[in-house]
């Protein structure tokens, strides 16, 4: 399992609102930011995985994590170390469902929903068959 641990900088920025901007040292370009500590580390969790999601597809190398203590940190600002692991990312995308719109006649149609056919699990079950896949749910 690709599990990976990178430095993230939390700063509340100097406006005096709850919220925080999340920065990845290692990773220029990886930022989001939270509303509150909750919601920031949700979406640091959230904006890592699919960043380094990204770069496995891209066959990019991720690089080490540095070490949190030599980071640079603004005033008010603090480092968290978030944790992801990027087989989840992977598998939930590859599970996601596709919309399809697909036709057929309308007395083929009549008869399926007459017998209570499902669709989408026999298109399912039909490409699955034709392309020899097995093992996929």
């Amino acid at each position: 399992m690709a599990k990976y641990y990178f430095p993230a900088i939390f700063d509340p920025g100097a406006d005096g609102s709850e919220g925080f901007t999340v920065t990845f040292p290692d990773l220029p370009g990886c930022i989001t930011e939270g509303s509150d500590m909750a919601d920031a580390l949700h979406m640091a969790k959230d904006a890592l995985a699919g960043f380094l999601f990204g770069m496995e597809e891209d066959n990019e190398e991720i690089p080490s994590p540095s070490n949190p203590d030599n980071s640079k940190l603004p005033p008010g600002a603090f480092v968290s170390i978030i944790e992801i692991w990027t087989d989840y990312v992977r598998e939930e995308i590859e599970n996601k469902a596709i919309k399809k719109t697909l036709t057929i006649p309308k007395w083929l149609n009549d008869a399926a929903e007459k017998e209570s056919i499902n669709f989408s699990q026999l298109l399912q079950y039909a490409i699955k068959e034709r392309l020899g896949i097995v093992s996929k749910q």
